[in-house]
C-alpha cells in the first residue's frame, strides 16, 4: 500500500488519470483547462512521474509545432476500476 500511495500522492495525480481514462487521449493544454489551479511546471512534473511509474505513456508527434498526447498505459487502465469504486464510495458517503 505504501507504493501506490506515494504514485499516486498529491493533489493531481488522481484527476490527471481520471481524465485521461475518460478521454482516452489528452493533450498538454487540454488537462491543463481541465485541472482549474494547476501550474504548468506542477503538471509537467506529475505526468512526468505518471510516465516513470508506468501509468501514462507520452507519445510525442513530429510536427511543427510538436504535439504530444498522453494516454493510459496497460498498468493505468488497470486502475480504472480502483477509481470507480472510490468514486461510488465517495457518492456513497461523502453527501
Amino acid at each position: 500500500m505504501c507504493r501506490l500511495q506515494s504514485v499516486i500522492s498529491g493533489k493531481w495525480k488522481i484527476l490527471i488519470i481520471w481524465y485521461i481514462a475518460f478521454y482516452e487521449t489528452q493533450r498538454f493544454n487540454e488537462l491543463r483547462r481541465r485541472l482549474d489551479g494547476i501550474t504548468h511546471a506542477t503538471l509537467t512534473k506529475q505526468l512526468r512521474e505518471l510516465e516513470e511509474d508506468g501509468f501514462i505513456t507520452r507519445t510525442v508527434y513530429a510536427e511543427v509545432p510538436p504535439r504530444v498526447e498522453y494516454t493510459l498505459s496497460k498498468m493505468g487502465k488497470s486502475f480504472v476500476p480502483v477509481l470507480m469504486s472510490m468514486r461510488n464510495w465517495s457518492e456513497e458517503n461523502l453527501v
